[in-house]
């Protein structure tokens, strides 16, 4: 299977044969919402909130089981001991994100682990001071290195810098943010992007942005809230300086899961680096000897602060056996043949009807996941999307006239992408 598509292609039938073609099918691993066996739910919403698998349940059960069963000593016994319990993702966390396992760590939530990174890696002097974002960052990244531009006692309107677009006013090209980069020097102390831009959908190139960075002296860091489980990484080849992720939205864990974080092996052991600490980044070996020293962790769990909330760990256990199982080079050609189709038959359906800001497909660079951000032309937008809600079909509207949708490979199929685009070209 490839990623172009002809006029025969827009067809129901067509859209049914390519999904039998597909080698990967895990959508019976998931709840969708509504009446799953007449497909009244189109859900397309898993860079929001991904669906829940049918394991997630029994891996709560299991926890609710050993807390009845064995109280307290359930950090020591039951079929899954919570004391050690956040290892059972360690090795599923680096595959994800292609790091080594001493690199990653499930902890806190996103914005926490942003900060306790930020604490680390943003070392501002008088001179080098200056944070690269994206012009069109989530608001709560923005939020945070406003703040800790703040704690170091700058102007957050000068130390934080947006990048400038140069396609459509929310893309950047390659070529201009590394200009950026280069432009800013010696004045920059971060590069902080996330891989993919949660309103455009443009994925950044992380090798390229982070050799760039540490050419003229500054660190480099990437928030994969939209890109863990959704781009193929490669983190510790990258040379990424740290990356911190959720793992709500394309990793299914549920509302509020916990979150994940990668910090390079080079800065992994060193006493001198800046950071905040708490108990369970102790040394495992004299944790529970209360010692009143700080006695850190050789790997990235140095960062942790404290126990994590198992049942959040459980259901995100029950999803990453889903990627496991799946492999995420896997997950990503199904995603790039899904999101390619959908970008035809909406184009083919509905014409100049709407604008796809995300960049296309390309063979050779990673330009985009599987999320689609379109803007809709000379129509009530936020009108267009409550109908949407009305009917079943799940996508999410931002201000003013962006409709984001996303074919997660997991669960998302053909033949759900060629019923949206026939609903969106209904609706004009």
């Amino acid at each position: 299977m490839n990623n172009s598509y002809t006029s025969q292609d827009n067809h129901l039938d067509s859209a049914k044969n390519l999904d039998q073609k597909e080698k990967i099918n895990l959508r019976s691993e998931f709840h969708f919402p509504g009446n799953e066996s007449k497909h009244e739910t189109l859900y397309f919403c898993g860079h929001s909130l991904g669906l829940m698998p049918k394991d997630a349940r029994k891996a709560i059960d299991t926890e609710l089981n050993s807390w009845e069963k064995y109280g307290v000593e359930g950090h020591f016994n039951g079929p899954y001991p919570w004391l050690p319990y956040h290892e059972n993702i360690t090795k599923s966390f680096a595959h994800l994100v292609g790091a080594q396992e001493n690199e990653v760590v499930a902890m806190n939530t996103l914005t926490t682990n942003l900060h306790l990174m930020l604490v680390s890696f943003y070392r501002p002097s008088q001179k080098r001071y200056k944070i690269l974002i994206e012009k069109n960052t989530f608001p709560s990244d923005k939020y945070a290195v406003d703040s800790q531009a703040r704690f170091h006692g700058f102007d957050a309107h000068d130390a934080i810098v947006e990048l400038k677009t140069d396609v459509n006013d929310k893309v950047v090209s390659q070529e201009y943010l590394l200009e950026q980069i280069a432009e800013l020097g010696d004045e920059l102390a971060l590069v902080m992007l996330g891989n993919c831009n949660y309103l455009s959908g443009q994925a950044f190139d992380i090798k390229a942005v982070t050799e760039k960075a540490h050419s003229v002296g500054a660190m480099c860091g990437f928030n994969l809230a939209h890109g863990a489980g959704n781009l193929a990484l490669n983190l510790h080849d990258d040379g990424a300086d740290f990356a911190v992720w959720c793992s709500y939205k394309y990793l299914n864990a549920g509302p509020g899961g916990i979150a994940g974080a990668f910090v390079h092996e080079r800065h992994l052991g060193l006493k001198d680096i800046p950071r905040f600490e708490g108990w369970w980044g102790n040394n495992k070996d004299n944790r529970f000897e209360m010692r009143p020293e700080f006695d850190p962790l050789q790997t990235v769990e140095a960062w942790s602060l404290s126990n994590p909330p198992i049942f959040q760990l459980a259901s995100l256990r029950a999803s990453m056996n889903l990627f496991d199982q799946a492999g995420m080079k896997n997950l990503r050609e199904k995603g790039d043949r899904l999101t390619a189709y959908l970008e035809y038959v909406l184009k083919e359906n509905c014409g100049e009807n709407l604008e796809i800001v995300t960049p296309s497909y390309h063979p050779e660079k990673q330009m985009r996941g599987s999320m689609l951000c379109v803007k809709i032309k000379n129509a009530d937008t936020q009108a267009m999307f409550k109908k949407f809600q009305a009917r079943g079909i799940i996508i999410d509207f931002r201000e003013p006239d962006i409709l984001r949708m996303c074919p997660a490979p997991l669960y998302n199929n053909f033949e759900d992408c060629y019923r949206l685009a026939q609903a969106i070209k209904e609706s004009f």
